[in-house]
């Protein structure tokens, strides 16, 4: 047996996996192989130790293929995987906020001055005028109690345009309810609803502030979904894909080993569909406030995930009359922000180039 175990199939690499240059990215290449046969790498001849070889190539395309092979009296074995280089990637954080409906019925029924006036959006705007901040808001057609998207006003389309720089609405699904809607649902039914809210979000807030979907709903779409979004524009998708008591969740029907190594990871690209998947660092409403410094602490320590942080909270828990409301959960946001800023974490939008860069 000849396999390539790192860099896996599909990785998403930057300078921190090994030594970046102006001739490329050079890294370690680590497999098993027969005992006692020659692997080449790439043609450059690897180190053997028992079942274990490791080589040190370095690539210089964006996405490049590695290939280890060896030769005996058994025959030709040969192993390749494709990964991808982050050229020019540096210290970055996207912030995602799902399930936007509430400020949205607000806003309509209040007919506020301002768009910045709803308490909501104000605390967003006041996080941009502090830090910089960009935020891509998930959001639903459809309120639980039946308030829906088409209602809101086109009075605010100027002030949607004037800091589409900074804000972007994207859809996360028809509405909240029923739980993982597209779990099942088909390619058509998806692409419609998120076609739906698009139009909305054009008519209201205009094609600047329109962000492809980048969290589907509970994250979970049937795999022959993927190629669809992939047509619609959708390039990220970030999830959790970790592990729960009945096995993997929140991960597009990715399976095992993709998953496990997502979760250890930052991202990771499929190249059939050319979708890049995203590993979710922390969730603003699943932390305590005391224990989101020394999380991302702990994140930024490992290389394999300090490059991009990808942040990530709901809009429900913002509002009091929410049944798990969360009083402190602005602050949350202020320490999340905070940190990423003073750590030299620049905010992107993940529809913007590769992973914002």
């Amino acid at each position: 047996m000849l396999r390539i175990h790192e860099p896996f199939h599909g990785a998403v690499l930057n300078h921190r996996h090994g030594v970046q240059d102006e001739e490329g990215l050079t890294v370690a290449v680590v497999g098993e192989a027969p005992l006692e046969r020659r692997v080449l790498v790439n043609r450059v001849e690897a180190e053997r130790e028992g079942q274990r070889f490791e080589a040190v190539i370095t690539l210089t395309e964006l996405e490049q293929d590695i290939t280890a092979v060896c030769d005996g009296t058994l025959g030709r074995l040969e192993h390749t995987v494709r990964v991808v280089w982050d050229r020019d990637s540096r210290k970055r954080y996207r912030f995602s906020i799902d399930d936007n409906s509430f400020w949205l019925r607000d806003v309509a029924t209040e007919r506020y001055d301002s768009l910045f006036d709803c308490f909501y959006m104000r605390m967003l705007k006041d996080f941009n005028d502090r830090y910089g901040a960009k935020f891509v808001l998930n959001i639903y057609y459809e309120t639980d109690d039946g308030w829906q998207l088409h209602s809101f006003p086109e009075d605010y389309r100027g002030e949607f345009e004037d800091n589409a720089d900074w804000l972007a609405l994207s859809c996360h699904a028809y509405a909240n309810l029923p739980n993982r809607p597209y779990q099942y649902a088909s390619p058509q039914k998806l692409i419609s609803d998120i076609e739906t809210v698009e139009e909305q979000i054009r008519r209201f807030a205009g094609e600047q502030t329109l962000s492809a979907p980048t969290v589907i709903h509970w994250g979970m779409v049937l795999p022959q979904a993927l190629p669809a979004l992939a047509e619609h524009g959708v390039r990220v998708l970030s999830g959790s894909f970790r592990r729960s008591s009945f096995g993997h969740d929140v991960h597009y029907w990715q399976d095992d080993d993709r998953c496990e190594w997502i979760a250890r990871n930052e991202a990771l690209k499929d190249f059939e569909t050319g979708l890049v998947f995203s590993n979710i660092d922390l969730c603003g409403n699943r932390v305590p406030l005391d224990e989101i410094e020394p999380q991302l602490e702990e994140i930024a320590a490992d290389f394999r995930r300090a490059e991009i942080m990808d942040l990530f909270t709901h809009e429900q828990y913002f509002w009091p009359f929410y049944s798990n409301y969360l009083p402190d959960h602005a602050d949350r946001l202020d320490t999340m922000i905070h940190w990423v800023t003073e750590n030299g974490y620049e905010p992107v939008l993940f529809h913007e180039g590769f992973l914002g860069i």
